[in-house]
Order: C-alpha cells, then sequence, then structure tokens
C-alpha cells in the first residue's frame, strides 16, 4: 500500500510538470476553478493514471515485447502515450477535466511524466544502502 501511495503521489507531481511544460497542449483541471478543485483534478487523474499503469501497462508490455525489442525500446513511448491517452478517455467518463491535444503531443507528455517520475521517485524513494557488517 505504501509503494502504491509513492507512486501515485510521483505520478500527480510528474503529470503536473508534464502539464505545467506543455501549456495548452495538456492541460489538468479547469483554468476557472479553485487552485483546490484543481489539485483534487491532478489527484484523480494521477490515480486512474497509476492504476492504468499497474494494470494494463505491464499486460501491454508483455504482448508487445517482440516489438520494444525490435525497436530498441522506442515502442515503450508510444504504449506510454497510448496509455496517457487511455487515461484522457476514463478520467472524461468521470467528468474530471484531463485533456491532451492527440497522439504526438502524449508522446511528448509520456517524455517529460517519465524523465520527472524518475527524478521526483528518486528523491521519494532513495536507493537502499546495504549494511556491510564487518567481524573481527
Amino acid at each position: 500500500m505504501e509503494r502504491f501511495l509513492s507512486t501515485w503521489l510521483v505520478s500527480a507531481v510528474a503529470l503536473s510538470v508534464a502539464a505545467w511544460l506543455l501549456g495548452d497542449h495538456m492541460s489538468i483541471g479547469d483554468a476557472d476553478e479553485s487552485n483546490v478543485a484543481r489539485i483534487v483534478a491532478v489527484l484523480l487523474v494521477a490515480l486512474v493514471f497509476t492504476i492504468i499503469n499497474s494494470f494494463v501497462g505491464p499486460v501491454l508490455e508483455l504482448l508487445s515485447l517482440p516489438f520494444i525489442i525490435i525497436t530498441l525500446g522506442l515502442a515503450l513511448l508510444v504504449i506510454n502515450a497510448l496509455l496517457l491517452l487511455l487515461t484522457e478517455k476514463i478520467t472524461d467518463l468521470f467528468d474530471v477535466a484531463f485533456h491532451i491535444d492527440g497522439f504526438w503531443w502524449a508522446v511528448v507528455a509520456s517524455i517529460i511524466i517519465s524523465v520527472s517520475q524518475s527524478i521526483v521517485g528518486a528523491f521519494v524513494n532513495p536507493p537502499k544502502q546495504s549494511v556491510r557488517v564487518i567481524r573481527n
């Protein structure tokens, strides 16, 4: 449960960074909403995104593994962009304002989100150092 919560919060920060950097091409929440409503929208979008990445992402990656190998991993960008677009469709069903201008902007957003998740994740979940016991 702790891992899910940290992944959810890291995704929220990464999605916020992507929306901030992409400006009008990606938006979370309505511009005329209060800050609290926009934070709630970011948290809801991040929740859906985390659930999709936890359950749908690994299945897609496994099914497209030969294509990922052939393209030297570039197919993962397409998979991540499609998962982001799926998040947009699902959040639209729940009336959460989340918009991406199209597939190529979703690819750019997935790159930004991946980099942001790596950076923020390094601070939230620092690598564990092994402790070496020295005996005389």
